[in-house]
């Protein structure tokens, strides 16, 4: 035998998952839901209901068409399944037959997320036991910037009710108006 045996390494300790990266000290003092939903490593899954409203307009149609984003719906079932690595996370939602996915990671303190040909990137805080997103600059294939002042209506909020996950999402553009508008709850599937 040659060489020396591989070194153990000092901490057996998990890597952080991408929203620990993001939001730091703070996390570990959320809600136990939001904790759970963002602690998954590996593959995970969430199912709960949704209700979705579409913006109507030509362009936010068509916007929303780009985005790949669900129809309008009223109660649907909902279900997001995650595989989650300490670089990145992808999430594979089910609206009622509709899907989305996203692809998650945390860069320079901010979350990107890549859904189809758009990039966001949020800056996240929290308050009152609620995580906020707000997005703070668009690319489109990742290279192209788009004006972070038209996405300052692209807004979320996570939050624990009842013991209970819930979420609101809301995309709306100058000129354009909503994109869409979806809030529901998750629990683990």
């Amino acid at each position: 035998m040659t060489g020396d045996p591989r070194p153990l390494p000092l901490t057996t300790a998990a890597e952080p998952t991408v929203f620990q990266q993001v939001l730091g000290a703070p996390f570990f003092k959320l809600p136990d839901s939001l904790r759970a939903l963002h602690s998954i490593r590996g593959h995970g899954a969430f199912a709960g209901r949704v209700e979705i409203e579409r913006g109507t307009g030509l362009l936010a149609r068509l916007c929303g068409a780009i985005a790949g984003l669900p129809p309008s719906m009223r109660d649907a079932p909902l279900r997001v399944e995650f595989e989650a690595g300490p670089r990145m996370e992808t999430w594979r939602r089910d609206f009622g037959g509709h899907r989305l996915v996203s692809r998650l990671r945390c860069r320079k303190g901010l979350l990107r997320e890549r859904m189809g040909p758009l990039q966001f990137r949020f800056a996240l805080h929290t308050a009152g036991g609620a995580i906020y997103w707000n997005a703070v600059g668009v690319r489109v294939l990742g290279v192209l910037p788009l004006p972070a002042r038209l996405f300052a209506g692209v807004q979320c909020r996570e939050r624990e009710h009842a013991g209970r996950y819930e979420f609101q999402v809301e995309a709306r553009l100058p000129l354009v108006g909503r994109l869409v508008r979806y809030e529901g709850w998750l629990e683990p599937a």
